[in-house]
This record gives C-alpha cells, sequence and structure tokens, in this order.
C-alpha cells in the first residue's frame, strides 16, 4: 500500500562529511523501501523502521528541496548530496512519480554534485541528468583534485548468490542485474563502483565471497569497491535483527550459534572481526588493482 505525505524538509546536513560516501548531504524522497531488505539498518535503528507497508511518497519533496538547496547555494554551502540513505531512490512507483528524476533536475538547477546510491536499473533513466550534474556541478575544493567530478553512481550488493538474495532482498534486482547496470554507467563514462555493504559473516565474508565480488567489480568496469559488516538493530518482530536470525533459523541454522556468539548483545560484531575484514579487503582489493575508497 502506497501513501502519500507532506514534509517540512528533505535535505538533510550532516555534521561531518561521510567517509565512506563522501556526502554532506542526504534526501530521501519516498518514506519506507519496496526492496524490503532483512538486514536493512533502518529496521529497528533510531532512524526508525523501513518496511515496505509502510512505503509512502513525499508529494511536497521537490518543491522543499528546491527552497532548501536555494538558501544552501546562496550561502556557497555546496556538498555531495546522497540520493538516498534510507531507502532506494528507484522504487517501482518512481517509474510514475518520477521524484527522484524531479530531484535531479533541481540539483542540476542549483549545482549541487550528487551520490546514487541504489540497487535499481532504473538509474540508467535518469543518464542524461546526471551526465549534466557531472560536468555542472560546484565540488567542494577538497575534493575537486581526488574526484575532478560531480557525480558518484554505487550499486548496494551483499552476496553474489541470487538464492540468498532473493530471500534477503525480496524486491531487488538480481546481482547480475545491478553488476550488468553497473557496466553500463561505466561505460557511459561515470565514476561508478560496487557496495558491498554489508558483508554477511559466514555467508559472503570469506576471502573466497570477497575475492569473487572484487573480481566481479573490475569484470564490469568499478572504479571502487566499499567493503563493510553487517548491523544487526533491536529486539522486535521487524527488527532487523529478529528478522534475520528467522532467515538464518530456516535457511542456514547450523549458523545460528556462531552469528549469537559474534554479535552477542551488540549490533555490530566485535572490533576484532570488523579489523580483519578490512584487512583481507584490502589486501585482496590490492591484488586486483582496484581501490577500497571512492576518491583516488
Amino acid at each position: 500500500m502506497v501513501g502519500d505525505i507532506e514534509v517540512k524538509s528533505v535535505l538533510n546536513k550532516h555534521k561531518k562529511r561521510d567517509a565512506w560516501f563522501l556526502d554532506d548531504y542526504s534526501i530521501n524522497l519516498y518514506e519506507g523501501c519496496p526492496i524490503n531488505c532483512l538486514y536493512c539498518y533502518i529496521r529497528g535503528s533510531k532512524y526508525g523502521e523501513n518496511m515496505a507497508e509502510t512505503f509512502s511518497v513525499k508529494v511536497n519533496a521537490p518543491e522543499i528541496l528546491d527552497r532548501q538547496l536555494k538558501a544552501r547555494a546562496r550561502k556557497g554551502e555546496f556538498g555531495f548530496v546522497v540520493v538516498s540513505s534510507a531507502t532506494d531512490p528507484y522504487p517501482p512507483i518512481e517509474k510514475e512519480r518520477q521524484l527522484t528524476r524531479k530531484a535531479l533536475e533541481i540539483l542540476l538547477a542549483h549545482r549541487f554534485p550528487v551520490h546514487v546510491i541504489t540497487k535499481s536499473t532504473m538509474v540508467l533513466r535518469d543518464l542524461d541528468l546526471l551526465r549534466e550534474i557531472d560536468s555542472a556541478a560546484i565540488v567542494p575544493e577538497d575534493l575537486k583534485t581526488k574526484l575532478g567530478r560531480g557525480v558518484i553512481i554505487s550499486f548496494s550488493i551483499s552476496t553474489l548468490d541470487e538464492e540468498i538474495t532473493r530471500v534477503l532482498e525480496p524486491g531487488a534486482p538480481t546481482p547480475l542485474e545491478r553488476l550488468e547496470t553497473l557496466r553500463s554507467c561505466s561505460k557511459e563514462g561515470f565514476l561508478a563502483g560496487l557496495n558491498c555493504i554489508p558483508a554477511l559473516p559466514y555467508l559472503s565474508d570469506s576471502d573466497v565471497h570477497l575475492e569473487d565480488m572484487i573480481r566481479a567489480a573490475r569484470e564490469y568496469g568499478a572504479d571502487f569497491i566499499l567493503i563493510g559488516g553487517l548491523t544487526l538493530f533491536g529486539k522486535g518482530p521487524s527488527d532487523s535483527r529478529t528478522l534475520f536470525y528467522r532467515f538464518l533459523e530456516r535457511y542456514r541454522p547450523d549458523l545460528v550459534v556462531r552469528y549469537k556468539s559474534l554479535y552477542r548483545i551488540f549490533p555490530m560484531p566485535p572490533k576484532e572481526y570488523q579489523a580483519q575484514l578490512e584487512s583481507r579487503a584490502t589486501s585482496l582489493a590490492v591484488k586486483h588493482g582496484i581501490r577500497r575508497s571512492i576518491a583516488a
């Protein structure tokens, strides 16, 4: 079920630039997400639930965004705007409502650089606008020499296993479809890459799985690959920890004890695990000649 809502603000200014995605701002033109990933960090976190049943269209978002960007541009406060941080910018209804396309037109008008994060193939529809933004955007001074452009496109992927993907990301295109879309963006000359976030403990975080994803990134033209761990929030029936454990109990009951030992009462695995994941990912990326950050 889809509802229409009005909002008072749509542009979120971060206290500091995101170290991974390089954004100073974020916008979410829809509330909820029909991709409905069971592990989504929104579920059970302080940002609220990300359920398909509560999916809403922020009908006045373009008007509000135009006003907010105008105020920021007047002060010279340019920075990358990530589209989107708490939902995918290309839900099926985007074909009809076109909020993301309207937002890109507004971002172009005010010359803000953009980072599109998606699992969708629909981004191809907007390459014309993204090409204009890429050359017209005012990039922050400290990123000019590192990037030299105004658009980043990244595709989120947690595993290359289509069976696991169908269960954990029921509304998403297959990993192969995302990789093919990445290839198309790369061939069009965009700065594009993969976000392997989250890598799933014991499911897609082994050296073999990581190397497969890194190799795929290279094969399909990625400029970079980001690799990070899985967070599991909450205790409620629709929170990510509950839903992910339910998935494990049904499909991989052998891993339940290992997950409980790894996560214990915390939303993140221990620092030792994260450090090892980082080290292994970096070594494999070096081996295959692909950088693990967006900026060169």
